[in-house]
């Protein structure tokens, strides 16, 4: 695995919404948002199963505004499906039946907040382990820096967050065309090899997965950690996210 050639593009990751003002990479980047538990999971399974476009919102308020000019809306606050909203934030609430080919506007309490810090890149493409295969495909063929970009838990560090970092990176790298130089990337590669043996015994350890237990939205665990089960690039694009792998 090489890491050092300088005609490389870079892999930069980002524990938490919070540093990102501060990242290294400048220009020529795309953000890859990841909220593994449970946004960009959901926004995944979402496309998976045919939802048209996704509006991102981050306050409540801009929600229950479309809400009431007649569009589907997704959101939630600390786990819980809010009372207006037609979904909560799990991947088995967009089933095809309820979403195929129609616009669905999502608030939710980290992923779509940490999407709107990063509006001003660039591309910013929703990363999960059901479409990580995909997704390395899709940033490779892009040939730009990439910035992992990890939604925590407000504004935290979280382990399933920092686990896809490592993956992503760790595919990006053995694909040749990508270096790094940042420990954040080095920590999150290292996190995860040391769980990648046993991904759902290590996220027993995640306290985002224990709040998702005590409010019984866990059934989505499994789910949420198997790799590489959908083909879609969900990609922020002005004010909507569209599937640019169609």
């Amino acid at each position: 695995m090489k890491t050092t050639a300088k005609s490389k593009h870079c892999i930069e990751v980002c524990f938490s919404p919070k540093l990102f003002p501060e990242i290294v990479i400048r220009e020529n980047y795309i953000v890859v948002l990841v909220d593994i538990l449970r946004a960009t999971t959901s926004i995944c399974a979402a496309f998976a199963n045919g939802v048209k476009n996704i509006l991102p919102v981050a306050t409540l308020e801009e929600a229950k505004i479309l809400k009431s000019k007649g569009f589907l809306v997704a959101s939630e606050q600390d786990g819980k499906k809010l009372d207006f909203a037609d979904f909560g934030n799990s991947a088995f609430n967009f089933s095809r039946e309820a979403i195929e080919g129609k616009t669905v506007v999502y608030c939710t309490t980290n992923g779509t907040r940490a999407l709107d810090i990063a509006r001003k890149a660039e591309k910013i493409a929703m990363g999960a382990f059901i479409n990580l295969q995909a997704l390395t495909d899709w940033l490779v063929a892009e040939e730009k820096n990439v910035v992992i970009l990890c939604s925590g838990w407000k504004n935290k560090f979280c382990l399933e967050d920092a686990l896809f970092a490592g993956a992503l990176t760790e595919n990006l790298l053995d694909r040749g065309g990508f270096a790094t130089h940042c420990d954040s990337a080095v920590a999150a590669l290292d996190l995860w090899h040391v769980a990648q043996p046993d991904i759902l015994g290590y996220i027993e350890k995640a306290a985002h997965r224990h709040r998702l237990k005590m409010l019984e939205l866990d059934d989505v665990i499994p789910f949420s950690f198997t790799l590489s089960t959908t083909s879609v690039v969900p990609v922020f694009e002005g004010k909507e996210i569209v599937n640019v792998a169609i």
